[in-house]
């Protein structure tokens, strides 16, 4: 309970019980006039008159009750269940009413472990979740259910094996998300029979034999390696087919293939340090002037 709120109710409790015990004290001192105070009837109507006064209002005071927002009280009535209270000041009558307990609703937040389980490809793997709960129906959670906190970490604990044991290790490590949705769903259904909800389920970790994650690791760059080749395979076969789509349109046009060279040619004389001498094929004069140029001999 709340420090705070603590306080309040000690402070409520002690004012009950010294105001019972000044009233009833003050009745008994009078009944005390009345007969003697020097008689034996008054001896003993005044020790077992002070220890009943003690008595009662040890029970009056403890009549009172404080809880703080998040506290729900379950009240049982001769055993059974007669309503939840709180939060605040409320008082219960003794005797016939008792409290079955007293509950935190807010979120609880537990980790849990499957540890040494199986995937359905056979890899031992250890896998760590984050639960977040809380109380929903304070009835159920105490009625229907002794430990309502160890069946909460025992229903993850299975729903987390179970989901384990039915994937492979590949889905495992790819779908976190989605693994963690179907988890709180499963664990928010079976637990809402102990008036309990389910609000989140976190895969915080995964762990996996370091030699497995390795042998993995080897078998994506292997993947990523093929697609890059299939990749350029499918570039160069695009390139391929537009280039012979392009010869076909220039065989058709006249003049297109020498057109195509003069692009080419202005293209290459772009290039820093480049030279370019045209001249017609089997003309010797040109040869000359090019290989003088080049500092080349014929």
């Amino acid at each position: 309970m709340n420090s705070n709120t603590n306080s309040v109710q000690v402070f409520l409790r002690t004012i009950a019980f010294f105001l019972t015990a000044g009233v009833l004290g003050t009745l008994l001192f009078v009944l005390a006039m009345v007969v003697g105070l020097n008689s034996s009837l008054a001896a003993c109507i005044t020790i077992p008159g002070a220890i009943a006064i003690l008595t009662l209002s040890g029970v009056v005071s403890g009549m009172f009750y404080v809880l703080p927002e998040w506290e729900r009280l379950v009240l049982l009535k001769v055993g059974k269940y007669a309503g939840t209270k709180g939060p605040g000041l409320f008082v219960i009558p003794p005797f016939l009413y008792s409290v079955a307990a007293i509950v935190d609703t807010r979120i609880i937040t537990k980790q849990v472990e499957a540890t040494a389980t199986l995937t359905k490809d056979n890899v031992p793997t250890k896998v760590t979740a984050a639960i977040e709960f809380k109380i929903e129906d304070p009835q159920k959670a105490v009625i229907n259910v002794r430990d309502y906190l160890s069946t909460v970490i025992w229903l993850s604990t299975e729903a987390l094996k179970n989901t384990i044991g039915s994937l492979d290790l590949k889905e495992l490590l790819s779908n976190r998300d989605e693994i963690a949705k179907a988890l709180e769903d499963q664990i928010d259904k079976e637990a809402a029979v102990y008036g309990i909800d389910v609000r989140a389920v976190r895969i915080t970790d995964i762990d996996t034999p370091p030699q497995l994650v390795e042998e993995l690791a080897v078998i994506a760059r292997a993947r990523r390696a093929a697609q890059a080749k299939q990749l350029q395979a499918d570039a160069e076969v695009a390139v391929a087919q537009k280039m012979a789509e392009a010869s076909r349109i220039l065989a058709t046009e006249e003049g297109g293939f020498k057109l195509r060279e003069l692009q080419n040619l202005s293209e290459m004389s772009k290039e820093e340090s480049a030279m370019i001498i045209i001249y017609p094929y089997g003309d010797d004069m040109g040869k000359q002037i090019a290989a003088a140029a080049t500092n080349r001999k014929e």
